[in-house]
């Protein structure tokens, strides 16, 4: 008994492979049309908080400023923006230089703790509930 010969099929002519961005149904345009030209920027961090000034964004904006300005309603860092809108921060940064040029958001300082307490405060506290 011999075993059954396999039989080659033949290949459709492979496309050319598609560039990165093209052809995904996730991201169907390059990060420079999100981004739009390259000049100068903000200076943000990824933990520097953005918040809406407008809460409707002008008939001008692109969907990515219009959904910027919707999610700033209350403070939101860079980071969530971009992990938000799945964008790259160097694509967040353009569009957010844009805005805060448009005076449309604010960008504020990350609330930073005190390392540590006052010690007269925690005298105070643990006074406070020895006297319960």
């Amino acid at each position: 008994m011999t075993p059954p010969q396999r039989q080659r099929r033949d290949l459709a002519p492979e496309s050319p492979t598609p560039r990165e961005g093209e052809g995904k149904p996730g991201n169907p345009e390059r990060m420079y049309v999100v981004a739009g030209p390259d000049g100068e920027r903000a200076e943000l961090d990824l933990v520097t908080l953005i918040v809406a000034r407008a809460t409707d964004p002008p008939p001008s904006a692109s969907p990515e400023q219009a959904a910027l300005l919707r999610l700033c309603a209350a403070p939101l860092s860079v980071a969530e923006l971009s992990a938000y809108l799945h964008l790259p921060f160097s694509a967040m940064g353009v569009l957010l230089t844009e805005l805060l040029t448009a005076e449309l958001v604010q960008a504020r300082a990350p609330i930073v703790r005190k390392a540590r307490s006052d010690r007269s405060l925690l005298e105070a506290v643990m006074n406070g509930l020895q006297r319960l």
